[in-house]
């Protein structure tokens, strides 16, 4: 009775009744997420306006990309063990408002080491929202009906991935990149009031042990050593796009739209799919699907529509290897599950800084023409993982 157990029941129906978000509340969510991922995205397209402002190198200026993840990693399990027990919108809030206090930073440093400050309270304050902000729809959200709640806030985050690189480089041309900071400021702003509206929810209660618990959950390990390896490729490839298609500019920007295109599409049927065949088979699925387009980018990536295609497939398979894993953590250990949450995310910024660093290496040693087998390489090792860590059988 998992979903029994999970915080207050203070939303629509009772104990035993249908408990679930409504989809204006879930969007509450998902706005703040879609903010968080353009953020994630948005300094890509504006590396060479940031390095030009701040007179750093371009590969200087792609260190604050790696900074905010390394943070987000290590903050966000931290930030749920120290606030497992506060009301979810306290978090959400807080977060958001951290996280504006960065964005602000950013938009008005004036050198280097400032805006770096920018992105690591930027950061802190993600990290504090977004994993909350999963396990929110989570614990308001009875096992019916989890996987759409879950869904429509990973939504949020697939839908920046469209949005984000365009975004910024439009907004870097035309206004300059302070600018779209600015305008993350303002968005993150509307999230942060709009969380008044979302019902109270609180984990339940845990002593210090049951917090230090889930880091030694055999359970939970296994569902991270999942979600990082199966998305490891994904960002192996996308970290590197220009390269692995050997252009720039207008072809990348499009290439990263089927990328997200295909990542939204495939998170919003995820719930469907995890009601037919269940979560363990929904990120073997993702994990096949990242493979063989991996796979097929060896021969389609020096043809234009070849390659957009390819990436559309597979931004899809990334799409659906994300919500099983919130899923399974929900329902492997829910009282833990909020702490899990966080530990997820932080699977997913190691799964794009291990990446991202794999690819270096492999562009070092072998050029761009070995980043797509490389990556088809570690997805068929991802496949293999996914099909035999089944933390499930523990439960059993």
């Amino acid at each position: 009775m998992a979903g029994a157990d999970l915080g207050t029941m203070t939303q629509r129906g009772t104990r035993s009744g249908p408990r679930y978000l409504t989809v204006p509340e879930l969007l509450i969510l998902a706005v703040g997420t879609f903010t968080l991922g353009v953020d994630g995205y948005v300094l890509s397209g504006l590396l060479p306006e940031v390095s030009a402002d701040l007179h750093v190198s371009m590969s200087t200026a792609g260190q604050l990309t790696s900074l905010f993840a390394i943070v987000y990693a290590v903050g966000s399990p931290i930030v749920a063990a120290l606030t497992g027990n506060w009301d979810r919108r306290a978090l959400l809030a807080g977060g958001m408002a951290v996280f504006i206090v960065g964005m602000i930073l950013q938009a008005t440093g004036s050198s280097f080491a400032m805006v770096a400050a920018g992105r690591v309270v930027a950061a802190l304050g993600a990290a504090a929202y977004q994993s909350n902000a999963f396990s929110t729809a989570g614990l308001l959200s009875d096992d019916a009906h989890r996987a759409r709640s879950l869904a429509v806030v990973a939504g949020g985050g697939s839908l920046a991935l469209v949005a984000g690189l365009p975004f910024g480089i439009l907004v870097g041309q035309a206004w300059g990149w302070r600018h779209a900071m600015w305008i993350l400021v303002v968005l993150a702003t509307i999230s942060c009031l709009a969380v008044a509206f979302l019902p109270a929810a609180h984990a339940p209660s845990l002593g210090l042990r049951g917090r230090v618990r889930v880091l030694t959950d055999a359970r939970v390990g296994s569902v991270l050593i999942g979600s990082t390896m199966v998305l490891l490729p994904a960002f192996l490839l996308i970290s590197f796009l220009p390269s692995v298609l050997h252009v720039s500019g207008t072809l990348v920007v499009i290439a990263m739209f089927g990328v997200g295109c295909g990542q939204v599409l495939a998170t919003a049927a995820v719930p469907r799919l995890i009601r037919w065949r269940g979560s363990p088979f929904v990120l073997v699925l993702g994990a096949c699907g990242i493979t063989v387009f991996a796979a097929l980018l060896i021969v389609t990536r020096t043809t234009e529509v070849g390659a957009v295609v390819t990436l559309f497939g597979l931004g899809a398979g990334a799409g659906a290897a994300i919500v099983p894993q919130q899923h399974r953590l929900f329902a492997l250990v829910p009282t833990l599950a909020p702490i899990a949450m966080g530990l997820n995310g932080s699977a997913i910024y190691c799964a794009a800084a291990v990446g991202a660093a794999l690819g270096g290496a492999v562009l070092a040693v072998g050029g761009a023409g070995a980043l797509a087998p490389a990556a088809a390489v570690i997805g068929l090792l991802a496949v293999t993982v996914a099909a035999v860590l089944r933390p499930e059988r523990r439960n059993e």
